[in-house]
C-alpha cells in the first residue's frame, strides 16, 4: 500500500494508509510557517492524501497529527518517511525537494578536544593563545548542528569555540540583565588568557537576542556577531508570541535598540524564508545597518531549526570568522 511523501520541483503529497478508515483525520503539522494553507488529509482509495505546493525551502520538516475515533489526538513522525531531522524538542520527518545539498564539510573527519565547554582544534597547545567562538545553546549547536565539525573543516582562521549551556533557557537569553552580567563578569573572563584577538558570539531564536543584548550592554565584549532567526519581538510584527513569559521583555529590549547608539561591529544575521521571524529580523537588520553596523543579512530557504541554520555557515559564518580574525 502507497506511503510516505512523493516530492516533486514544485510539490509534495503526503499520503498515509488507513483502510477503513480507522483514523478520524489527518493533519499535517509543518515546522515552518504557511499562513491560509490547508493542512487537512483527505481520505479515498484507503489512503489518507495531502498535496501541497512547494513552500520556499530545500527542505520542510513536519510530523503528523492523528485524530482518533475516540477523540484522542497524537501527534507522530510520518512512517512512511524514513528520513528524519534531529531537533531540541525531538525528531521530525524532512522532505527534500531536488535542489538541496547538504553541506560538503559534513563528510569530514571529527577532530579536535574538548575540555569542558570548550573545544579545540586537534594538536593545539592548552595555553595558545586563539580567537574564539562562543556559542550560546552550544552543545545543541554541536549536536544537532555540527558546529565543532564546522569548526574543524572549514577554511576559516584556526579558533576554539566555547559551548555554552543554560540553565533557563527562556529567562538567561530574553535580554536577561543579570545572565549577560554573569557572561562578561565571570563566563567570557575564564577564557582571557586563552583568547586572542576579537571574540565571535553566536545564537540562535532566543539565543540570538541575548547575544545582541550583551554586545549593547558591554561595547568591545564581541567583535562580531553570528544571529539566527533571532526572536527580535515587536508588538505590531508578533502578537501570535505575546503567551510568551518574557515576550515583554524582549519587546522593550528590542525597542530599546531602536532608540539607543552601541559600538558597531560586523553582524551577520541569517533567518529562514518560511519563519515567523523574517519579519522582524529585516528589521533588525535595517535598525543596526542604519546605526552603522556592519550587517549581511542571509535569508536561507528553509525554517526555524538547526538543520538550516547549519546549511548557512559556510558562506556566511566562514565569511564573518575571516572577517573578524583575518
Amino acid at each position: 500500500m502507497v506511503a510516505g511523501p512523493v516530492v516533486t520541483d514544485s510539490e509534495v503529497t503526503f499520503r498515509l494508509p488507513d483502510s477503513g478508515p480507522t483514523l478520524a483525520g489527518v493533519r499535517l503539522s509543518p515546522a515552518l510557517s504557511l499562513p491560509g494553507v490547508p493542512m487537512e488529509f483527505s481520505h479515498a482509495d484507503d489512503v489518507w492524501t495531502l498535496r501541497l505546493l512547494r513552500p520556499p525551502v530545500w527542505r520542510m520538516e513536519y510530523r503528523l497529527q492523528l485524530r482518533h475515533a475516540d477523540g484522542s489526538v497524537e501527534e507522530i513522525c510520518d512512517p512512511g518517511n524514513p528520513l528524519r531531522a534531529p531537533g531540541a524538542f525531538g525528531d521530525k520527518s524532512v522532505t527534500e525537494f531536488p535542489d538541496y545539498k547538504a553541506p560538503t564539510w559534513l563528510a569530514a573527519e571529527r577532530t579536535g578536544s574538548y575540555d569542558g565547554v570548550l573545544w579545540s582544534p586537534a594538536d593545539t597547545d592548552p595555553e595558545e593563545p586563539l580567537p574564539l567562538l562562543v556559542a550560546y545553546d552550544g552543545p545543541e549547536y554541536d549536536r544537532l548542528a555540527s558546529l565543532t565539525l564546522f569548526s574543524a573543516a572549514a577554511d576559516v582562521p584556526k579558533h576554539r569555540v566555547a559551548l555554552l549551556a543554560y540553565s533557563d533557557r527562556n529567562d538567561d537569553y530574553s535580554a536577561n540583565p543579570a545572565y549577560t552580567r554573569k557572561l562578561i563578569q565571570e563566563i567570557l573572563p575564564a577564557f582571557k588568557k586563552i583568547t586572542a584577538g576579537k571574540v565571535i558570539g553566536m545564537g540562535a531564536s532566543l539565543g540570538g537576542v541575548g547575544m545582541l543584548h550583551a554586545q549593547r550592554r558591554r561595547p568591545g565584549v564581541f567583535g562580531g556577531l553570528y544571529l539566527q532567526s533571532a526572536s527580535f519581538f515587536t508588538r505590531q510584527l508578533d502578537p501570535q508570541e505575546s503567551g510568551f513569559s518574557r515576550f515583554t521583555r524582549v519587546v522593550r529590549f528590542v525597542e530599546h535598540v531602536g532608540r539607543s547608539k552601541a559600538l558597531p561591529v560586523p553582524v551577520t544575521i541569517t533567518c529562514g524564508l518560511a519563519e515567523e521571524n523574517l519579519a522582524n529580523n529585516r528589521r533588525m537588520a535595517a535598525v543596526l545597518g542604519e546605526q552603522g553596523y556592519p550587517v549581511t543579512l542571509v535569508e536561507n530557504p528553509d525554517a526555524h531549526n538547526y538543520v538550516g541554520w547549519r546549511d548557512t555557515f559556510d558562506p556566511a559564518l566562514a565569511g564573518l570568522m575571516r572577517r573578524v580574525w583575518e
